[in-house]
């Protein structure tokens, strides 16, 4: 898709507004938001897409209180591509793949509250998705394992354990 702004590079970024029922989509490229302040076109008092995610990041101050273990921002640096965190929070991107190891401890408490959860729940592809499969089902027969044990119906606690050691077995097998 071409950039509705300059009409010569493709749209990278893409949103879509809607008010009263009534949608609007948006498409340009990186250099048309750049000069336009990265803000939202079409939007009354726009607002930079920058000043959206650095108050998204800026959770570190809420997050980091009562966390005494956390480092401080200004000292986590990514021993790869060298970039820091409070780099992170300003650029809103990462440098490489392994800024997500580097900020992992930072990333939890900003990634539940971006989404709700740390952790998908969501649908998974067949193909690609068996070993989380067999984990969720591993994770919902040790309740049901646990409800047995406490309702002692050992005989059924005892068909379900042998049931999570089979899937164990078979996700030790694959790897």
């Amino acid at each position: 898709m071409i950039c509705q702004e300059c009409g010569k590079r493709p749209s990278t970024l893409h949103f879509t507004k809607i008010v009263n029922g009534e949608k609007t989509e948006f498409h340009i490229c990186e250099a048309c938001a750049r000069e336009k302040g990265e803000g939202i076109p079409g939007a009354p008092n726009s607002f930079s897409i920058h000043s959206l995610l650095s108050g998204i990041l800026d959770f570190d101050t809420v997050a980091s209180k009562g966390f005494d273990n956390l480092q401080p921002q200004e000292s986590m640096r990514c021993e790869t591509c060298g970039m820091s965190y409070a780099q992170f929070s300003k650029i809103g991107r990462f440098g490489c793949s392994d800024c997500y190891e580097a900020f992992g401890e930072r990333l939890n408490p900003l990634i539940k509250r971006i989404h709700g959860n740390t952790k998908h729940s969501g649908k998974i592809p067949k193909r690609t998705g068996l070993k989380v499969q067999c984990k969720r089902q591993i994770e919902q027969l040790r309740v049901e394992l646990h409800r047995y044990i406490e309702a002692e119906e050992f005989e059924k606690a005892a068909t379900v354990r042998d049931q999570i050691r089979e899937l164990e077995r078979k996700m030790q097998q694959s790897s």
